[in-house]
């Protein structure tokens, strides 16, 4: 091979490219970004639509159905479904994955541009589901100052300051009390001044302007004219002339009064007791996200020295840092695969017997490494834990192709050969095999491009990095292994000594002298000190060594028997499997978990507040907490989606003590809720692999009340299903509602209309907002709405005047209407233009597969009306079209391994020989699962990818030697084949003990984020090891039964 040749002739040319490899790869390396996982775009975009004091019937008729209509007719929508609540609308568009959502945001804007929705409704926007939209670092700030002066320290102050810092992009705070003007007029006395309250808006809003007068020219002299009439004080807002009465001006202050207040408040942040103020930090897209936490806790600390006199005794708790958790899972992963490397090199040196081999073998791990980091640099993938994971998953097979190289190598040397010679004919003898293994195992990757859903991008990072590592491995196997196998260190002495006297290079002679010295003393010490460990090994060693050949000569003989042994025990598996359970992707268990808690719609925030506080003070007795976080009034948000503000809700964010049971944590505060009345709650854990609860039961029609009563009978059905907890109706609950009907007859007396009537009352309930106060760099709002005391119950409403100021006398809501209070619905769901009740549940104990399994039986026979139909949707949904694409990506993979083997051979027989090594890998990989108790996931199906490019690798060493002992050697079949499988047993089993050791740290599942680790370890193990012994076996048996050849 032109390659090897090349390399053992040019030594010093392969030093210096492995010395450059080395430097690009160290600066790749500290220019990575960390981040805790790739980038994960889900193709969803939510159109939000905010309305305030509207109704979900009229959200639903008013907003969710227009923008649903206008969006489905955009290209690639899969799905469209909508959420119709009190004052918002959000309408989720879901496009086929592949979608370039970039473009698919552009043509929502323009369908959105074409609408027609109220006037006063607000501005639709649009917002994406990304897990790496979530605030890198969450903020508690609470302390003796009033809520309003901790909001605004942490806005005029605490925001400018980090969002100054690189890599921070946004800071929102939340909580707390924001500063409003509050100008609350007398309705009554407005009526019969005859002065509308909208005028008194207007005239706020045309008041507080400052204008530009054009310019003045006096002579040579040439002004700027500015009228300045802004507002500099609450004083000045009182002095606003509203409206005149025989001539005398009736200023504000006489028909209301002006004040500083805040904002009717729909989020209230505690933590661990305290009421206090939430900062969220955003990143910016590419930043270090370590690195811009350490950044960020290092300026507050900056931040609360310099202001210690004005925050006084406030202080600020870290509730969540992803940092953290990045940290500890990119350090267990390098661990984890620093151990796999570790224990692969003792396993090659227990083989080897030889400092210099293990050496020159050990080497290929750390160079392979690290111009791994440098293509990874140039591919623009992060530092995460599956990008480190493929790492952790190629150490152990980064020594393979060494270890046949140098093998190969070895095994002529022992034949007599010199070094450089025997270098060269041993790597170029495997050099074709090994171009092989290496393209199985790598082409196995490129059907991964065709897997939809999060698996597609969640793998795509782990795959190029497995690749990256595979073809540097390569490289230094056909470059750097021959090269410094050539290298005769004995002979480089003698050499040195023969030239010595003459050329004066007696000192180069004794260095290399004194390392061969200090590599046999090393190697005398190693020897002593693992005596123990040698004498274990050489008797499990030389049992199988002595055992192997009759094994394989007795299989030979009796070909059918193994046939149907292996059928046999392959039907014994398929049929156990049945019993593994299926799920979308592993929880990652972060040591903490979020609760949501829902009481009944109309609950008013300070109530709901006041049984959080309750609640918080409950959990926080338990041992096993260390803070708890509460958003009432909201859920939360995530990946970049608007969060659900409702006043009747509440998320709790659960953080545990370090080595605390998170399951007994979850367990016992289930049992602290499920005592507390009239609440629903659900627990759940950081996601980000999926916005959707794993079961989701959707039932669709038209009716409402229909739609109710078949979600509670469901729900109850439900309730029988073990392993199903946390179950909530989307309808449940009623919104209290106060309805209006209007006398149409008596409204046109009045000179009016329904419109302005509605308007009116929404000005004086709701307010309006009719301009702002500057206050540096902050602009505080102007509301202007009745007084406090003439809209509290629904008397006062009924009392209110709504009749314009040209009719003669006032008359109020009740003599031109009905009004009565009842129960509507909290919120309103669609899907594909139907209504939906949807029912959510959790997941305790058992897998996703057999509980949805279990939930259709019970569902089966549900009483459903004409029109009205059951489905199930959820995580469930994007499981199977996970699973289906996963399927036909690993049917490719195993057709694509077969096209790299038929070219290499130049046979279409052989290559099927090898493939038998496939099902052979499934089964020891159904094996593993069955014994560990993994659950199928797609984490299982990825590693079963992987196993298809794996496990054909020491089949295509043994065939390919096979085929070598008989042409080139004129061996007969069955003696060429006995011969083969003696001389590869011992490669064969070093690779796989490698790969298994390098594995086993990542199989074992310990620190954080081993929940998506391990089970891909432990598929690949499994089918490693029994493929390997079946292998040795089966392999040459079918070789035999299939070349027909003697």
């Amino acid at each position: 091979m032109k390659l090897v040749e090349f390399s053992t002739r040019r030594r010093v040319t392969v030093a210096m490219l492995m010395v450059a490899i080395v430097a690009f790869g160290g600066v790749g390396f500290s220019r990575l970004a960390v981040n805790l996982l790739p980038d994960i775009t889900y193709p969803t975009i939510t159109v939000r639509t905010e309305y305030e004091g509207v109704a979900p019937l009229e959200i639903e008729r008013l907003i969710s159905e227009p923008v649903e209509g206008l969006v489905g007719v955009v290209n690639n929508v899969v799905r469209v479904s909508s959420i119709s609540r009190p004052g918002v609308s959000d309408v989720v568009v879901e496009f086929g994955w592949g979608t370039n959502m970039d473009f698919a945001s552009l043509d929502i804007r323009e369908k959105l541009d074409l609408s027609n929705l109220p006037r006063d409704a607000g501005k639709p926007i649009l917002l994406r589901f990304d897990p790496s939209l979530d605030p890198v670092l969450r903020l508690a700030f609470f302390g003796k100052l009033s809520l309003m002066e901790m909001r605004r320290v942490a806005e005029e102050r605490l925001r400018p300051d980090l969002e100054s810092l690189e890599g921070v992009a946004a800071v929102r705070i939340n909580g707390g009390l924001e500063e409003e003007i509050q100008v609350e007029v007398e309705a009554r006395r407005l009526a019969h001044l005859g002065i509308p309250i909208g005028q008194v808006t207007s005239r706020l809003a045309a008041e507080n302007v400052n204008l530009t007068g054009g310019l003045l020219k006096d002579g040579e002299a040439e002004f700027l004219v500015r009228t300045l009439n802004e507002f500099q004080s609450i004083d000045d807002i009182g002095a606003i002339i509203v409206g005149q009465i025989d001539r005398a001006p009736i200023k504000l202050a006489d028909v209301g009064r002006v004040f500083r207040g805040h904002r009717e408040r729909d989020l209230v942040t505690r933590i661990n007791g305290r009421e206090g103020v939430e900062v969220a930090v955003f990143k910016e897209g590419d930043a270090n996200t370590v690195q811009v936490a350490k950044a960020v806790q290092e300026r507050l600390d900056d931040f609360l020295a310099e202001n210690a006199s004005l925050l006084q005794d406030s202080g600020m708790e870290i509730v969540f840092d992803q940092a953290t958790f990045i940290q500890q899972a990119v350090d267990e992963v390098l661990n984890t695969a620093i151990i796999g490397g570790v224990l692969a090199v003792i396993v090659l040196f227990l083989f080897l017997r030889d400092l210099k081999s293990t050496t020159i073998i050990g080497l290929s791990i750390p160079l392979s490494v690290v111009a791994t980091f440098f293509l990874m640099f140039g591919s623009d993938i992060s530092l995460n834990i599956m990008s480190l994971g493929g790492l952790a998953l190629g150490v152990g097979m980064l020594v393979d192709n060494s270890i046949v190289v140098l093998e190969s190598v070895q095994r002529y040397r022992d034949q007599g050969m010199k070094a450089l010679e025997a270098a060269v004919r041993g790597a170029s003898v495997v050099g074709q095999a090994v171009i092989a293994a290496t393209m199985t195992t790598i082409c196995v990757f490129l059907p991964i491009v065709f897997v939809e859903g999060v698996a597609g991008q969640l793998f795509r990072d782990q795959a190029l990095t497995v690749t990256y590592s595979l073809v540097a491995s390569l490289v230094v196997a056909l470059m750097l292994i021959p090269m410094l196998s050539s290298l005769s260190l004995a002979g480089m002495v003698a050499q040195q000594d023969d030239l010595g006297p003459e050329r004066g290079v007696k000192g180069p002679a004794l260095l290399l002298r004194l390392i061969r010295a200090l590599s046999r003393g090393l190697g005398r010490l190693f020897s002593t000190l693992l005596f123990p460990l040698y004498w274990l090994f050489d008797a499990v060693f030389n049992t199988l060594n002595r055992a192997y050949p009759l094994l394989l000569a007795w299989a030979l003989r009796r070909r059918l028997i193994v046939l149907a042994v292996f059928i046999a025990l392959a039907a014994l598996v398929a049929d156990r499997v049945r019993e593994l359970g299926v799920e979308l992707i592993p929880e990652m268990s972060q040591g903490e978990f979020l609760v949501d808690l829902e009481w009944r719609a109309g609950t008013p925030l300070e109530q709901t507040a006041l049984r959080v506080a309750e609640i918080d003070g409950q959990i926080r007795t338990l041992d096993s907490i260390a803070s708890v976080f509460a958003l009432v009034g909201s859920s939360g948000q995530t990946g970049g989606t608007a969060s659900d503000r409702k006043e009747h809700t509440a998320q709790l964010h659960i953080r545990l003590v370090a080595a605390a049971d998170e399951n007994a944590a979850v367990e016992a505060v289930r049992g602290l809720l499920a005592d507390t009345p009239d609440l629903e709650f659900r627990f759940s854990r950081p996601s980000y692999f999926s916005f959707r609860t794993p079961i989701e039961v959707e039932i669709s029609g038209y009716s409402l009340r229909t739609l109710d009563l078949l979600a509670d009978q469901a729900v109850e059905r439900m309730r029988q299903v073990p392993g199903l907890t946390d179950i909530r109706s989307s309808t449940a609950g009623g919104q209290p509602e106060v309805q209006i009907v209007f006398d149409r007859q008596r409204v046109a007396e009045l000179g009016t209309t329904v419109q302005n009537i509605g308007e009116l009352l929404r000005n004086k309930l709701q307010g309006d907002i009719a301009t702002d106060l500057a206050r540096r760099d902050r602009k505080i709002d102007i509301r202007v709405r009745a007084d406090a005391q003439e809209r509290q119950t629904i008397n006062d409403l009924v009392q209110m005047v709504v009749s314009p100021a040209s009719y003669p006398v006032p008359v109020s809501l009740e003599s031109v209407a009905e009004v009565r209070a009842v129960d509507g619905p909290a919120e309103i769901r669609r899907l594909d233009q139907q209504r939906v009740a949807v029912i959510a549940a959790n997941l305790d104990g058992r897998d996703l597969g057999s509980v949805v399994a279990d939930i259709e039986d019970a569902l089966s026979d549900l009483p459903l009306p004409e029109g009205f139909a059951v489905s199930m949707g959820g995580q469930n949904e994007e499981m199977v079209r996970s699973f289906d694409s996963m399927k036909f990506a690993l049917l490719l993979a195993v057709f694509l391994v077969y096209l790299v083997m038929a070219s290499q051979f130049e046979s279409l027989l052989h290559p099927l020989v090898i493939m038998f090594t496939i099902p052979l890998g499934l089964i020891g990989s159904a094996l593993g699962l069955l014994l560990t108790g993994t659950t199928i996931s797609v984490v299982v199906l990825i590693g079963l990818i992987m196993l298809a490019g794996i496990v054909v690798n020491n089949a295509i060493v043994l065939v390919d030697y096979i085929n070598h002992l008989r042409r080139s050697e004129g061996l007969a079949k069955i003696d060429a084949v006995l011969h083969a499988g003696t001389a590869r047993f011992r490669p064969i089993l070093m690779t796989t003990s490698t790969t298994v050791l390098g594995l086993l740290p990542m199989a074992l599942g310990l620190g954080e984020g081993a929940e998506i680790r391990a089970p891909m370890a432990i598929t690949v193990i499994g089918g490693l090891l029994v493929s390997t012994l079946l292998t040795l076996v089966l392999i040459p048996v079918v070789y035999t039964l299939f070349d027909r050849g003697q």
